[in-house]
């Protein structure tokens, strides 16, 4: 299948998203959005894939969404702000969702800038590995009187703490990589020739984790932002108790003892991909 505003590939179990508009920095359209929809839905329902890489074609990893999705269309009667509301609603949300939710890991190549609602997408991810060059750039306030979304509200107060991200988002002060990774924005940085290599071994790595590892360690995590230490313990019993019974685990524990790396079984099919949203 092909993509207008995507290239996707997929090299053995490792599946590659590539933001494909280059001119225009790869600003977020509907259309592009609603291509990345589709592209996930096919990678979770691939069980062969096993990881997901997502990074951008040119000097950009992602501008941000495009001022001319907000712009109605000839004849609709929409204000600019209906518009953005419903495409966010039945587009943009639905995709943050769509990759914090995908049933594999999922790595940010993070290749040069990410400015607006692409530190959105970049943060939906499980990890980010970023290009020395690239940088992090919150515009929605200073430059258009708006505020942080696809999920970036959520995402930026948890990683780097209330001080910093509202300071980040008032001033639309510019950060480099090196500091996203001093702050605990993102996993990592390397030199620029480097990046993809170095995210291709990174999910080469995680996909020979078991099939359902990643989900299990968003959702403990998840709930420990909201448990106190007594609720939390109780999660992590109810899950660890699950996951003892599991074949992954009899697994591991066999190549324990027989000195060898152990093999986990690949994903199974998910007949129906809408239940993620």
């Amino acid at each position: 299948m092909s993509y207008q505003t995507l290239l996707f590939d997929v090299v053995g179990d490792i599946a590659t998203l590539t933001l494909n508009r280059p001119a225009t920095l790869n600003a977020l359209t509907g259309a592009m959005q609603q291509e990345m929809l589709a592209v996930l839905a096919r990678v979770r329902d691939e069980p062969t894939i096993r990881a997901l890489i997502v990074t951008g074609a040119g000097r950009a990893f992602c501008s941000g969404a495009s001022l001319e999705a907000m712009i109605p269309a000839p004849g609709d009667p929409a204000t600019p702000g209906e518009v953005a509301g419903r495409l966010m609603r039945e587009v943009a949300n639905p995709l943050v969702l769509a990759l914090h939710s995908l049933p594999l890991p999922v790595i940010c190549a993070m290749n040069g800038t990410a400015a607006g609602g692409g530190i959105g997408i970049a943060l939906a991810c499980d990890i980010v590995l970023a290009a020395h060059s690239a940088t992090f750039a919150l515009t929605f306030t200073p430059k258009l009187g708006l505020i942080p979304d696809l999920g970036v509200s959520w995402h930026l107060p948890r990683a780097i703490g209330w001080a910093r991200a509202l300071a980040l988002t008032l001033t639309g002060k510019r950060i480099t990589a090196a500091e996203a990774v001093k702050w605990g924005l993102i996993w990592g940085c390397v030199d620029d020739e480097a990046l993809a290599g170095e995210a291709r071994d990174l999910a080469l790595r995680l996909a020979r984790l078991p099939s359902h590892a990643i989900t299990e360690v968003r959702d403990i995590y998840i709930l420990s932002e909201t448990a106190t230490l007594i609720e939390q313990l109780e999660h992590e019993a109810i899950h660890q108790s699950s996951l003892l019974d599991r074949d992954s685990f009899r697994e591991g524990v066999k190549a324990f003892f027989d000195r060898r790396e152990p093999v986990f079984k690949a994903r199974q099919f998910v007949s129906h991909p809408d239940d993620l949203l």
